[in-house]
């Protein structure tokens, strides 16, 4: 079989499953996108773009849009996920009975299932029955959805226990601006891509209250050292949380102008509401939902996660922020230095 005859359908329009889409037509396959709404899809048909998620971006030819899922999921080699997390599980449920046991099932979607405490593999996993586990793989790293769609040098990881399943993606979706490395650390893999949104939106808290670059690099340290914590104690390669799938995934997120989880927690510190910032956005924060998972994860496992805490109760407990960030810089410090 030629490379570009390789039978790929990715489930979700929004701006990373559209960049994504974009970069493997380019390459010259041809990507079934299954988008939600009627009109974007008929958009990307008629118009060659999606002027909701991805604007200024003109979209290849060799994307097929539709709002069939059994049209975009059925007789594919690699099916690639792209939905919000909380979507996921009626998602997967929606496709099971269209996709084949050879399927690789690859997720792109960063979150932790608040009812599970799932990874977005896990809950895939646990509903894809008849896919075997060594066929679940995940991608992830330091890469907004804008800047792949203009061809910005990028790097991202590609997971999965079987590694020769990684290479295979690595192999599909590499270009001479996107670069993948792999990994067969599924789980640090995909606790990195979770919680760095979390991280991000505290960070986007103390850029709202104007506290200073000191605070926000302390901030990301600290919740690097929280990210790392949680994935020791679920099984993960301490490794994978220095490379692209933790530390750059959480510096970009945590700096960058484009993360939408930067920009509302910058909107929280500034004082607006958050149901008033949610109201008026189309795009899907993955950091709010994810926070309260990460909450009740934390204490389940009991594991100390301050920052990731302190988010928690300043969205859902109406904690104020400065408040919120006093009590992290006068916690009791005596198990501080225990912790890495």
């Amino acid at each position: 079989m030629n490379e570009t005859e390789i039978k790929i359908g990715v489930i979700g329009g929004g701006s990373w499953g559209t960049a994504l889409a974009n970069l493997l037509a380019l390459k010259g396959y041809k990507i079934d996108l299954w988008v939600f709404e009627t009109e974007i899809a008929e958009q990307i048909k008629t118009e060659r773009s999606n002027k909701v998620f991805l604007p200024d971006i003109m979209l290849s030819e060799n994307i097929i849009p539709t709002n069939n899922l059994k049209k975009a999921a059925s007789a594919k080699d690699i099916l690639l996920i792209v939905v919000p997390s909380h979507f996921i599980r009626n998602i997967a449920s929606a496709i099971e009975k269209y996709i084949s046991p050879q399927t690789i099932i690859l997720t792109a979607s960063k979150g932790i299932e608040n009812e599970t405490s799932y990874t977005m593999s896990q809950v895939l996993r646990e509903v894809m029955t008849k896919i075997p586990e060594k066929n679940f793989a995940a991608i992830s790293g330091p890469s907004f959805a804008k800047e792949v769609a203009k061809k910005t040098p990028t790097a991202i990881v590609a997971s999965c226990h079987d590694q020769s399943i990684a290479k295979k993606i690595q192999l599909i979706f590499a270009t001479d601006y996107f670069r993948v490395y792999t990994n067969n650390d599924l789980i640090g893999t995909e606790i990195g891509g979770a919680l760095k949104n979390v991280i991000a939106i505290a960070s986007g808290m103390i850029d709202g209250l104007k506290l200073g670059l000191n605070t926000r690099a302390a901030l990301i340290s600290r919740g690097l050292a929280e990210i790392r914590r949680l994935g020791l104690k679920m099984g993960a390669n301490p490794e994978t949380f220095l490379g692209l799938a933790g530390a750059g995934d959480l510096i970009l997120t945590c700096t960058g102008n484009l993360s939408r989880n930067y920009i509302l927690g910058k909107r929280v510190g500034e004082g607006e509401k958050l149901k008033d910032i949610l109201a008026n956005s189309k795009m899907v924060s993955e950091g709010v939902k994810n926070s309260a998972s990460v909450y009740n994860l934390s204490k389940r496992l009991n594991i100390e996660m301050p920052i990731s805490n302190a988010v928690y109760h300043i969205l859902y407990k109406d904690m104020s922020p400065m408040n919120a960030v006093i009590k992290l810089m006068t916690r009791d410090l005596k198990h501080e230095f225990k912790q890495t």
